[in-house]
């Protein structure tokens, strides 16, 4: 949890959350359970900026990669937290080959907004800052959502990956029992036509059939 609030705040309503528990407090000795915007921008160094010299392309990365790979493996509250301090959380993760999504509200969540692979931006209380930096706006303002597009984002990807198998396998098939048959007999088993009628009949009400399964919370034990 990442939040503008003092680090007092940010804690007890991590615990309500079930962010933190007491053992984790218990066992923080160095401190990177929860930390303050400026001390974790101290030990994982900014963010240091490169331009490549051929494309002219600026490329964010973290100073200290040591550093907040051993922050990141304890980090859950960052409390009294900067725009910057959000960015450098984000772009670390990603470095470390992580997919990040990120929530929030206002225009301070921007840059963390953009540079995660998803971002999530609240449609009742968010600034238009924060949905346009976004890739989902959530329009209830419920965290429970985020689950919801998860759950159809999986489903799609899965819809779209059967369709293409059943094609593929139906198509080749045809295609090998087309190219042998010509080769053996002296006509071709099936037609241009028929072929056509192939596909139009068999293909299209199996793979609408695919595409359009509905989405099942199986989708979310992954």
């Amino acid at each position: 949890m990442c939040t503008g609030d003092n680090l007092d705040t940010a804690i007890a309503i991590s615990k309500e959350a079930g962010i933190v528990t007491d053992a984790d407090l218990l066992h923080n000795e160095e401190g990177y359970v929860c930390m303050l915007g400026k001390h974790f921008r101290e030990v994982v160094g900014g963010i240091v900026s490169k331009v490549d010299p051929k494309t002219q392309a600026k490329t964010d990365s973290v100073g200290n990669k040591k550093a907040f790979r051993d922050v990141a493996a304890k980090l859950k509250v960052l409390a009294r937290s900067s725009p910057e301090d959000k960015y450098i959380l984000v772009t670390g993760l990603k470095e470390l080959g992580k997919v990040v999504a990120v929530t929030g509200d206002g225009t301070n969540d921007a840059p963390a907004l953009n540079r995660a692979d998803v971002g999530f931006a609240m449609g009742i209380t968010g600034t238009d800052v924060a949905k346009n930096a976004s890739d989902i706006v959530l329009t209830d303002d419920n965290f429970c959502s985020v689950l919801t597009a998860i759950k159809y984002g999986r489903n799609i990807y899965d819809s779209v990956r059967k369709f293409l198998v059943f094609q593929i396998t139906v198509n080749v098939s045809a295609l090998f029992i087309v190219f042998s048959g010509a080769l053996i007999f002296a006509d071709p088993p099936l037609t241009a036509v028929q072929m056509l009628w192939v596909n139009l009949i068999m293909d299209t009400f199996a793979a609408l059939a695919l595409a359009t399964e509905p989405p099942s919370m199986a989708l979310l034990d992954r």
